[in-house]
């Protein structure tokens, strides 16, 4: 368990607000057809996943548990955004299964790493940079749906999207060589 000085932080209170936002995201575009507030929660937590790591530093108030959290929670909002936008027909279904396979992949690479004596990963710039891409490109993509505002929407969406997705299975490789190399020492 973390201690209680770990748990309470303004990072990870940031981080657990923006884990709400994950079924609100969910029923505000799948349950109340609300292409506005869909599209302010997206963007609100992609901008969170940004502001809770600057927080974080500036108060030296890093911990573990919100190393923990951030990527977990960082994962649950590409996740559910991917499947919410399959629903709605705006991304096709190899898109989520792509980001899903590469998680497990990931998970299955973190066991082996803790076979291998070591803990968690440690978040690279390159996974940075690949969640970046997928939480950007999702609220673009929302707003190029069947009722989008513009195709421009579209466009910059899926520019997001493909470098996201391009980077986030660099990044599983990239786990992987962590992963086997913790084996070997």
């Amino acid at each position: 368990m973390y201690p209680r000085s770990e748990m309470l932080t303004i990072p990870n209170a940031i981080t657990g607000v923006r884990a709400l936002g994950i079924p609100l995201f969910l029923w505000a575009y799948l349950g109340l057809d609300n292409l506005a507030l869909a599209f302010v929660v997206l963007t609100v937590g992609a901008l969170s996943d940004y502001f809770d790591g600057k927080v974080a530093r500036a108060l030296n108030q890093e911990s573990k548990l919100g190393a923990a959290l951030d990527p977990t929670i960082d994962r649950a909002y590409i996740a559910a955004t991917a499947l919410a936008l399959v629903i709605a027909d705006i991304v096709p279904l190899w898109l989520l299964l792509l980001l899903l396979a590469r998680d497990v992949w990931v998970g299955l690479m973190l066991l082996v790493k803790r076979r291998g004596g070591s803990g968690v990963f440690e978040v690279t710039f390159l996974g940075k940079a690949a969640t970046f891409n997928l939480l950007y490109a999702f609220p673009f993509l929302l707003l190029s749906g069947p009722n989008g505002i513009n195709e421009i929407f579209r466009i910059c969406g899926w520019a997001f999207a493909i470098w996201g997705c391009a980077l986030y299975l660099a990044t599983g490789v990239q786990y992987s060589v962590v992963a086997v190399r913790s084996m070997k020492s």
